[in-house]
């Protein structure tokens, strides 16, 4: 119970000031005539000011409010580094016995784990969390047990109470880590890519150490070591392999004495594109379906077009003068065969034998093929004559034999069963729901070998594709795929078909028909198997910690097989099915979490010098609770302080008026009447 006293005024204090000063410059008139009874009147006034003023006595019940001590504990990765977890877990209950010991003290424990999408350590979030679910009158200090390592210091809150660190380092701690400094998310096939990294020591590393081993993978293939200098930068220029994702995985040695060799490993991913594709389009005659095939590669800013169109053929015989049909020979030996290995792809578009090219020619164009390039026949009426181009080196490489028959009636290109599970063709159905229009005309093949993915008149080969050597060849038996391109009955998907069929012969990963790949979302891959087979077999995941896991792989769609994978840690996973396998990183290239390994007070400082607090090392042991008053010193040797706040609730009020009306009635007739006696007595 405690007591005050308060007013409780009946006018306004500016009305009670002024007739206060009414009051008092009349009672100073009267002592200025000399009337006798002016100290009568003046205190008569003041009873008046006082009865308006309201003076209270006011009792108050209260209930006193405990103090209340947030502890932050840090569960990142940083701090399960060697035993700094168990160092966290000890200090954290050995402080909370203390704590909740004292009387009238609540202890408040907040765990902080790993933040989401590699945001690193969050404690000040946290910190500012718990702070604006308390009422900031009654927090008497905070502690921090953790290695000191933060990554949102901006968000630090503005304390009412002391800050303490309580830390999890050693002197004898250090650290090695490899920091990718640069590292493109795209380059150019066949163009080196420059990689700037840099092996680092931290703490109180060796001093003798002057260079260190890294190892260099790409897509899990076997390292090659070279010897690198410590705590300076290194350029690494590197050349990708192939297309579509490359996974670089760089590696040094742990060292004896190292906190972890988490950060020992650094994983980047590069996406190789190819710069321009380069493409030789060679027209046999002038027809609709040319046109097609040169706007098709023309729309395309990524790809280099050579067309080699025969105008006039030898066998003509108009009597115009050469001169006057070109302005310069076309250099068909410089093409086929000094700078044949320069192109991508090859396309022969309604081509026959004239002459014009001879068989020595076409015969590199098949040695092309078998040493990695790419030819697509787009075959018309001339394939099934007597000068087709099957009829020339390059038939050992044809898919289709011709039979000489041209078949000329309306049908409507249909994608075969294999050609549903073929990426090429898959999908394709769904385009204009399937309901194509009519081409008019095919040329009858009988399959040599490779795939057939569409079908034509009573389901006769319309296209096929194969793979000869290390090259690949496809056969379309048709010249009228440009009437989906103008829209014939309703069109057709002509430019995907022509798109997914030129990315195909030109090796693009995502058209593989026998692939395995994995995407990654945060720690979760889904895993992909392509395959013309019906079924594959389970795949095989190696994680970064050499654990073997099996997952079957169920279809989803005809030929494509996937099944998900949650991935426990960062790093580096291999996946196997059958005869593929692959390789994938999950995780950042380099986790925040182990950028700064080494624990101490560097990020933290200022806020603890702000509030008086102090840092300690767990390792030394707990040092003593103390009470100090607000705006003091909080932590000393071996000491840390707290600040009680005193804090209560009021429970009940109950007031007393001083001055009652029936007290103010008689205070003020018995001044008045003594002053009014007092002058009738002189006069």
């Amino acid at each position: 119970m405690t007591g005050s006293f308060v007013f409780d005024p009946l006018l306004p204090w500016w009305l009670i000031i002024a007739l206060a000063g009414m009051a008092m410059t009349a009672v100073a008139l009267a002592l200025h005539r000399g009337l006798s009874g002016w100290a009568f009147r003046a205190m008569a006034a003041l009873v008046v000011v006082a009865a308006l003023a309201g003076p209270v006595f006011q009792q108050e019940e209260r209930g006193r409010l405990s103090d209340i001590i947030l502890m932050i504990e840090d569960a990142t990765a940083s701090n399960r580094l060697g035993d700094r977890a168990d160092l966290t877990a000890e200090a954290a209950e050995a402080l909370a016995t203390r704590i909740e010991a004292r009387e009238n003290t609540v202890l408040r424990r907040i765990t902080v784990a790993d933040g989401v999408d590699n945001s690193g350590t969050q404690l000040m979030t946290a910190l500012s969390e718990a702070l604006a679910q308390e009422p900031r009158g009654r927090v008497a200090g905070a502690f921090i047990l953790s290695d000191g390592r933060l990554h949102d210091a901006e968000r630090a809150p503005d304390m009412p109470a002391p800050l303490h660190l309580l830390h999890t380092g050693r002197e004898s701690d250090w650290d090695r880590r490899i920091k990718i400094r640069n590292a493109p998310a795209f380059a150019i096939l066949d163009e080196e890519v420059v990689l700037t990294l840099e092996i680092e020591d931290m703490g109180n590393a060796p001093s003798d150490a002057r260079t260190a081993a890294l190892d260099v993978a790409v897509d899990g293939a076997e390292p090659r070591r070279f010897d690198v200098p410590i705590g300076r930068p290194i350029d690494l220029p590197i050349r990708l392999p192939h297309g579509g994702r490359n996974v670089l995985e760089f590696h040094t040695p742990v060292m004896e004495g190292e906190l972890t060799d988490r950060n020992n490993t650094a994983i980047v991913q590069i996406n190789g594109v190819r710069d321009r594709l380069s493409v030789l389009l060679v027209s046999g005659e002038p027809h609709a379906g040319g046109r097609t095939w040169r706007n098709l590669l023309k729309s395309d800013s990524s790809v280099d077009l050579v067309h080699f169109t025969i105008l006039r053929p030898p066998e003509k015989q108009d009597g115009v003068p050469v001169r006057e049909l070109s302005l310069i020979a076309f250099p068909t030996r410089e093409l086929f065969l000094e700078k044949i290995d320069e192109f991508d792809l090859i396309i022969f578009d309604r081509y026959k034998r004239r002459g014009i090219l001879p068989a020595l020619y076409l015969d590199n164009v098949r040695n092309y093929v078998e040493q990695g390039g790419a030819v697509l026949i787009a075959a018309g009426p001339d394939f099934a004559s007597a000068d087709s181009l099957f009829r020339s080196p390059i038939e050992h490489i044809v898919p289709g034999r011709p039979t000489a028959r041209v078949l000329e009636e309306p049908y409507r290109p249909r994608v075969t069963e294999l050609g549903q599970r073929h990426p090429v063709t898959a999908g394709l159905e769904a385009e204009f729901d399937g309901d194509w229009g009519q081409w008019l005309r095919q040329i009858e093949v009988q399959p040599e070998g490779g795939q057939v993915v569409m079908s034509g008149i009573d389901e006769k080969p319309l296209l096929m594709l194969d793979r000869v050597g290390e090259g690949r060849v496809s056969l379309l038996a048709s010249d009228h795929a440009w009437l989906w391109n103008r829209g014939f009955e309703g069109g057709g998907p002509q430019l995907e078909l022509l798109r997914r069929l030129a990315h195909w012969m030109m090796k693009e990963p995502e058209l593989e028909e026998e692939a395995l790949w994995a995407e990654a979302t945060d720690q979760t891959m889904r895993i992909i198997r392509r395959s013309l087979s019906e079924n594959v077999g389970d795949v095989t995941i190696t994680t970064p910690g050499g654990e073997d896991v099996v997952l079957p792989l169920q279809e989803v769609s005809p030929g494509r097989f996937e099944a998900l994978f949650d991935g426990p840690d960062i790093g580096l996973y291999r996946l196997a099915s059958d005869t593929h396998s692959a390789v994938i990183g999950l995780g950042p290239a380099s986790p925040v979490e182990f950028e700064e390994t080494m624990a101490g007070d560097m990020d933290l400082r200022p806020m603890l010098e702000a509030t008086g607090g102090g840092s300690f090392a767990l390792v030394d042991g707990l040092p003593r609770l103390r009470e100090v008053r607000e705006g003091r010193p909080a932590a000393g040797r071996g000491w840390m302080g707290i600040t009680p706040r005193d804090a209560f609730e009021t429970l009940s009020v109950r007031q007393t008026a001083l001055l009652p009306p029936w007290l103010v009635l008689l205070l003020i007739s018995g001044l008045i009447i003594g002053g009014w006696l007092r002058e009738g007595r002189r006069t």
